[in-house]
């Protein structure tokens, strides 16, 4: 491993003068993916007197997609004396509270904190972490309903899972229980890298799927265009848990809006910010967000032969034409 995947910390103890206070960020993708929000962070920071390369730096650790490498990372920050450690995503929350129980944690994960152990609660999470949730593998029940109302025809629906995800056993048992309500016979597949996607659009067709629910990992969301390929190939209606797939091609999806991902970022530099100035964890309530957006992608859906009903054009908070 090396030591820096990608750091910012300013040697200035070498110039006679006493270190900046360091913040850990552990991200369970790519480097790329934090930059997308680390300006809503550094804006965060900036709120509780806090410059990057002024008064504080940052050490940066990402496991590009490989979550076996998380453990020896979230060790490596304690190592440097974090004062704070940043986790993005639910597995790299999993690895830094393995690692201390005594740095503060913040996290930003898509998944109910509570149900996975985290936090005790949302108002007062205790211990040594708190932070913002997406509640995105929530919503997939939703997304189900949505997707029978498109396909009302469908009988049989997959759903992709990555099984390295603290989420994926629980979001796989909330949709085989939306499924069974419905009638609906629910294939979870558990795929672990691009190849398994692959193999995975391949036996589709013979599985007789009708539709195809795609998970909110980590995993999904770096395959995207893969995936809005293959199911573009394989005439398979999909819907996802972010605006970005849909962008990209996908057929529909419903989840947090960018703006909510903005002021997610945001919050987490607050957060980080605060606790530097000595505020507990434990006293910082998670915060959750109050809008999510359904986003029909009208070319796609010509594409493959799907009209629209004007039921689900009325609720669209976008139509990508």
């Amino acid at each position: 491993m090396r030591r820096r995947d990608f750091a910012v910390a300013w040697p200035l103890a070498a110039r006679g003068q006493q270190p900046l206070p360091l913040i850990g960020v552990l991200i369970e993708g790519t480097i790329d993916v934090w930059r997308d929000d680390v300006v809503d962070f550094r804006r965060g920071l900036a709120e509780t007197g806090y410059v990057e390369g002024q008064n504080v730096a940052i050490e940066i650790r990402a496991s590009n997609g490989q979550t076996d490498k998380l453990p020896a990372l979230a060790a490596d920050l304690v190592r440097h004396r974090v004062m704070v450690i940043v986790a993005e995503n639910a597995a790299a929350v999993r690895e830094a509270k393995a690692a201390t129980t005594t740095i503060p944690i913040v996290f930003s994960t898509g998944s109910d904190p509570v149900k996975l152990g985290f936090v005790s609660s949302f108002n007062r999470p205790r211990g040594n972490v708190t932070g913002v949730t997406g509640w995105g593998s929530e919503l997939a029940p939703k997304r189900l309903g949505l997707l029978r109302e498109l396909v009302p025809n469908a009988t049989r629906i997959a759903t992709l899972v990555s099984p390295s995800s603290p989420t994926a056993e629980y979001q796989a048992d909330d949709l085989l229980a939306a499924g069974r309500s419905l009638g609906l016979v629910m294939d979870v597949v558990q795929v672990n890298d691009e190849r398994d996607i692959d193999r995975f659009f391949a036996t589709l067709v013979q599985r007789q799927a009708s539709a195809l629910i795609v998970g909110s990992q980590p995993l999904f969301q770096r395959r995207r265009q893969q995936i809005v390929a293959l199911a573009a190939d394989h005439a398979i209606p999909a819907i996802y848990g972010s605006p970005l797939i849909t962008e990209a091609g996908g057929l529909m999806s419903y989840g947090h809006s960018r703006a909510t991902d903005s002021l997610m970022a945001r919050q987490i530099g607050v957060y980080t910010g605060q606790i530097l100035k000595g505020a507990k964890p434990a006293d910082l309530p998670v915060v959750l967000p109050t809008k999510f957006e359904f986003v029909i992608n009208l070319k796609t859906a010509k594409a493959l032969g799907l009209t629209v009903p004007p039921t689900l054009l009325a609720i669209a908070d976008e139509v990508i034409e």
